[in-house]
C-alpha cells in the first residue's frame, strides 16, 4: 500500500508540476496534494507539519496569484471597473478554452470591458496589453512557487 501512496504522491507533484503551465490543471494545488500525501505516509516524520503548513501558505498564495494578477495589472494600467471585471472574466473563461484561450481570452475581456466603458480603443488595446502581462507574470510566479515547493519537498526527503 505504500508503494501505491508514494506512486500517486510523485504522481501529484508531476501533474502539478505540468499544470503550471497547461491550463486545464491546476498546478500549485496538484504539488500540495502530491507533497501532503507524501508527507501522510510516514506520519510526518520525513516531511514535518511544519513545512506542510509552508507548502499550503505557498499553494494559496501561488493559486490567488493565478486569479488575481491579470485583474491587478489592468486596475495599475488604469482600467475602470468594467475593464477588471472583463478581464476576470476572461481568466475564468480562459480556463475552459485550453491554452489559447487562457493566453488571449483574458487580455480580450480586458479590452472589451474597456471598450464598453470608454468607448477608447486605444485606451482598450492598452488595458487588455497590461492583463496580458499580468498573466505573464502569474506565471512566472507560480513557477517560482512550483520550483520552491518541489526542491522543499526533495530537501526533506534527503536530510
Amino acid at each position: 500500500m505504500t508503494t501505491v501512496l508514494w506512486i500517486t504522491a510523485v504522481l501529484l507533484i508531476l501533474a502539478g508540476f505540468a499544470g503550471v503551465i497547461l491550463p486545464a490543471l491546476p498546478g500549485v494545488p496538484l504539488i500540495f496534494c502530491g507533497v501532503l500525501i507524501a508527507a501522510w505516509i510516514d506520519d510526518f516524520q520525513q516531511i514535518r507539519a511544519i513545512t506542510v503548513v509552508v507548502m499550503a501558505i505557498l499553494a494559496v498564495f501561488g493559486t490567488a496569484v493565478d486569479y488575481i494578477a491579470a485583474a491587478f495589472f489592468a486596475k495599475k494600467a488604469g482600467a475602470s471597473r468594467h475593464g477588471v471585471i472583463g478581464a476576470a472574466i476572461g481568466t475564468i473563461a480562459g480556463v475552459f478554452t485550453g491554452l489559447w484561450g487562457l493566453i488571449f481570452m483574458p487580455l480580450a475581456g480586458a479590452a472589451i470591458g474597456e471598450f464598453i466603458a470608454r468607448k477608447d480603443m486605444l485606451h482598450a488595446g492598452k488595458i487588455g496589453a497590461a492583463t496580458w502581462f499580468g498573466l505573464l507574470v502569474a506565471t512566472a510566479v507560480k513557477l517560482a512557487v512550483a520550483f520552491t515547493m518541489i526542491g522543499v519537498f526533495i530537501a526533506s526527503l534527503l536530510i
